[in-house]
């Protein structure tokens, strides 16, 4: 009877204890994607592999935000020059009736240029060259409307050199370790990729599109389409 008593005493004393480690484990596995989350404002899968400038250049980031000229109305020409932009100028300007609205490009990525556009992985391809060109953004600001294309839906991109046209190739999802669609390619395309909405937090999916160039309108004075 003694023992009986002795182990129900214990048991008393040791259950306030086995609750409050559960309620700890809880909370700390709760906490896990909303620290996910915070991530997410401060570098996009596979942009850190792509950057030309370490996250230390955040803090003397130099922002230009150039004025996009959207309607060109000068002469063009299917062949011109380039301009590579440097890291941290907005240089391009992407239209889609599904996005709503105009979404700047900033050539590189840093938790700053997130926050005010899309970015350009500066490994990637100069819109309308050879190549790969990569840009991503926030999957609840200028890339809400992303998961909303379709095959054939028209891209614009105009750049301070030119104005391109994309048509939607493929829609495509993969895992944030998958670099097939990010990496450098011989085929000239535009691929433009966000995270997986998760209400839970950030996903470890990514969903976006290629796009294939249809059109290319290179201004006849380099500089042209940036005021």
């Amino acid at each position: 009877m003694k023992n009986k008593e002795k182990n129900y005493t214990q048991l008393h004393i040791l259950t306030p204890f086995v609750v409050l480690v559960l309620c700890l484990g809880i909370f700390m596995i709760a906490m896990i994607k909303p620290a996910d989350k915070l991530k997410v404002y401060l570098n996009l899968a596979f942009m850190d592999d792509l950057k030309t400038v370490p996250d230390s250049a955040d803090s003397g980031l130099v922002i230009r935000d150039n004025e996009i000229v959207t309607e060109h109305d000068g002469e063009t020409s299917e062949t011109g020059e380039f301009i590579r932009p440097v890291f941290g100028e907005m240089y391009a300007i992407i239209k889609c009736d599904v996005f709503g609205v105009d979404v700047p490009v900033y050539w590189g990525s840093s938790s700053e240029l997130f926050e005010k556009g899309a970015c350009q992985a500066s490994g990637s391809v100069l819109i309308g060259d050879s190549g790969n060109s990569v840009i991503s953004a926030h999957e609840d600001t200028y890339f809400a409307g992303l998961k909303s294309l379709e095959e054939g839906d028209i891209i614009t991109v105009n750049t301070n050199y030119g104005e391109f046209i994309y048509r939607v190739k493929e829609l495509i999802t993969f895992d944030k370790t998958n670099t097939k669609y990010v990496a450098a390619s011989e085929e000239t395309k535009l691929t433009l990729y966000t995270c997986q909405k998760d209400v839970l937090g950030t996903s470890d999916m990514r969903i976006g599109v290629i796009c294939e160039l249809t059109e290319k309108k290179f201004y006849t004075a380099a500089g042209e389409g940036s005021n």
